[in-house]
């Protein structure tokens, strides 16, 4: 089949979860012989890093701003594909819904990620909320499907809408621990050493939570430090207030984002990794820090229960956090955190296969009527 892939900035991976999948998707397809375009965004990838084989990218121009930058380049991506005639496509984030019933003009069966709850992430306005509320809505009738990531997220769209999802879930590459890997490499401060930091990961937006976990760090005792990874381009005044939390405690280092070997090297060496986030259906670090046998942490919400299924430790409050956090810097080595961390790595290798992914996504098309030429 041609295949294209829209709705993400492109490949290689260098912002979130939908970039990871575009790349580990593409590849998979392309060595099962299918011929895959990912739209991208000028600027926003590493253009010096190569594409796997059989993978072409396809950069188009896009607006800028926090509400013009996605359903702007996936417009303009959704035209271009008139023109070339793909026989099924994938489409990410409900905001791009509206979008998805220009390709099915020329036949090509187009499925709809709808990523998590959108509209109830406090970075949006009320324009925002909105548009997202009409993207729910218009996810139910222009793609030939939906695509829930959770299960948590399929059962919202039947119980508010009627409607039937498939679910799919985030993928994760199993990490070995050995060889330890050297984080100065990756412009990490020397002292912070394998196995000895704990490691935050996500875009540093508010219903993410970094303030959070900063605070309840700063109780903690020890010298062992907080890696606080990520960035976001449209959240500065929350980053300021980031580092001004990080500025009161000199073991929390703000690294900025970090992608490709330097982020697999931080996940399969960390001590713990500290999942926060309160909004959205299966994330995509979650299941890498599982897949590289951390012992995860996770602010206590359905989607986040459901990802883990008992292989991790929750928490609902700052001080429950930081009491989890005092027992990990305390006892790292306890028993009962080791098996969590072997839980973790088997459930991720079990239930979060790329290869299981790529199978489902290939199911799906081909029961809507896409077929091999």
């Amino acid at each position: 089949m041609r295949i294209a892939i829209v709705g993400t900035r492109g490949i290689p991976a260098a912002y979130g979860g939908f970039e990871t999948l575009a790349w580990e998707l593409s590849s998979r397809l392309a060595d099962r012989g299918h011929e895959v375009t990912v739209y991208c965004r000028r600027g926003r990838t590493d253009e010096s890093i190569p594409v796997p084989e059989g993978v072409h990218r396809r950069f188009l121009p896009w607006l800028p701003g926090k509400y013009l930058e996605t359903v702007s380049h996936t417009g303009l991506s959704v035209l271009d594909s008139l023109l070339r005639g793909y026989d099924a496509m994938w489409v990410g984030n409900a905001a791009n819904a509206v979008f998805c019933a220009i390709p099915r003009l020329r036949r090509t069966r187009v499925v709809l990620n709808v990523d998590g709850i959108e509209r109830q992430r406090r970075k949006w306005g009320l324009a925002g909320r909105a548009w997202y509320a009409l993207g729910e809505r218009f996810a139910l009738v222009y793609p030939n499907a939906i695509v829930s990531d959770a299960d948590v997220i399929r059962d919202y769209y039947r119980e508010r809408y009627g409607r039937a999802s498939a679910v799919i879930a985030y993928g994760a590459s199993l990490l070995d621990r050995e060889p330890v890997p050297d984080l100065s490499a990756h412009g990490i401060d020397a002292d912070v050493k394998p196995a000895r930091y704990l490691l935050y990961v996500s875009r540093l937006e508010p219903e993410n939570q970094a303030d959070l976990v900063i605070r309840a760090y700063r109780s903690v005792p020890g010298d062992v430090p907080l890696l606080i990874v990520g960035d976001a381009p449209y959240a500065d005044a929350y980053k300021a207030r980031l580092r001004g939390l990080a500025a009161e405690d000199p073991r929390v280092r703000m690294t900025g984002a970090i992608y490709g070997e330097g982020y697999r090297d931080l996940q399969r060496a960390a001590l713990a990794y500290i999942h926060a986030t309160s909004v959205g259906g299966t994330h995509p670090a979650l299941v890498e820090a599982m897949g590289a046998g951390n012992l995860v942490l996770a602010y206590r919400t359905p989607e986040n229960e459901e990802v883990l299924a008992g292989s991790g430790l929750l928490f609902a409050t700052e001080a429950e956090l930081a009491a989890q956090l005092a027992q990990v810097v305390a006892a790292p080595d306890d028993p009962a955190l080791e098996a969590l961390r072997t839980d973790a790595r088997t459930r991720a290798a079990s239930t979060y296969s790329w290869d299981a992914v790529t199978d489902a996504y290939l199911a799906l098309w081909a029961s809507l009527g896409a077929r091999d030429r």
